[in-house]
């Protein structure tokens, strides 16, 4: 397996960041909220969910009030997280919690109800594996819902930081990981057994004073790069001023501060059952297509016959 990510250090990472991450998780706070719609919106009960990289518990609390509300739709929240310093908060609501890897994960197969992820596995080296083992740990029509940061996220960061070090260096190292897109996150699903496979994207702007307050708040999440083959020096102090520069002259907005993008994919779909929709063998439909259309039916090449 390619190691894309080095996950040892995603996990000291998101350890340093546990203290005050409550000062940078709006971008969670944010789509743990929208998750949390989702699950509502489903007419189903899930006595038993997990919750897939729960950072500090943000989605258990954005279920807290339909939980609250209707106890039989969602009965046991099981929190796991890379981090242990993360799980640690998460801990409590009513909710078990548990260091665990997504990419290695502790559940029984056919045991969940429900597996939610809020931007977490953008951040798993083999994607299609740990779908693949979601799916198996769902019960036959148990849901998977997800939130995956995109291939557009910070793409203005991204190409301010190229310029600026080719600029400056001579050349340019990847600084930023790069995330899949729609069409990849869809058909990621199906390769990994899933039926009836959705996936949406939503764009969140965010605006900063300068571009230093947005390097401070990915660090404050532990969203920074933790790319395996990563440049072995760190940014220059030139290349970063020139980078801040760039950004600042092409993404500033009338109120003086620049925006920042993060796109968003949404990704449903259920693990396999007999009782779901299954489509129709090719010539097995009981109702002809021009009988439908209210035309007369005719060979491939014959004209209509005049009326």
């Amino acid at each position: 397996m390619i190691q894309l990510f080095d996950r040892a250090l995603l996990r000291r990472r998101r350890d340093r960041a546990a203290g005050k991450l409550a000062d940078h998780d709006f971008l969670f706070e944010e789509v743990a909220a929208r998750l949390a719609e989702r699950v509502a919106e489903v007419r189903r009960d899930f006595p038993l969910a997990a919750d897939l990289g729960c950072h500090h518990g943000c989605l258990a609390r954005a279920l807290a009030p339909l939980r609250a509300r209707a106890p039989q739709k969602l009965g046991t929240l099981v929190q796991s997280d890379l981090s242990p310093a993360q799980a640690r908060l998460a801990a409590g609501e009513g909710t078990a919690t548990l260091v665990a890897d997504e990419e290695f994960l502790p559940f029984a197969a056919g045991s969940l109800d429900l597996a939610v992820s809020s931007l977490s596995l953008h951040w798993v080296n083999d994607l299609p594996g740990c779908l693949i083992q979601i799916r198996q740990a769902l019960k036959p029509d148990g849901l998977f819902l997800a939130a995956l940061l995109g291939g557009a996220t910070l793409w203005e960061l991204r190409q301010a930081l190229l310029q600026a070090e080719s600029e400056i260096e001579g050349g340019a190292g990847p600084r930023i990981s790069p995330f899949a897109d729609l069409q990849d996150a869809a058909g990621l699903l199906q390769r990994a057994g899933f039926a009836l496979p959705v996936a949406a994207r939503d764009r969140i702007e965010v605006t900063y004073p300068d571009v230093f307050r947005l390097l401070a708040d990915l660090r404050g999440m532990g969203e920074a790069s933790v790319l395996a083959d990563r440049s072995p020096r760190p940014l220059s102090r030139r290349s970063l001023l020139r980078a801040a520069e760039l950004y600042q002259a092409a993404q500033t907005r009338p109120d003086g501060k620049i925006a920042a993008s993060f796109e968003v994919l949404y990704l449903t779909a259920w693990a396999p059952a007999a009782s779901q929709p299954q489509a129709l063998r090719p010539g097995s439909a009981k109702t002809r297509l021009a009988e439908a259309l209210g035309e007369e039916e005719r060979k491939a090449g014959e004209k209509a016959k005049p009326r």
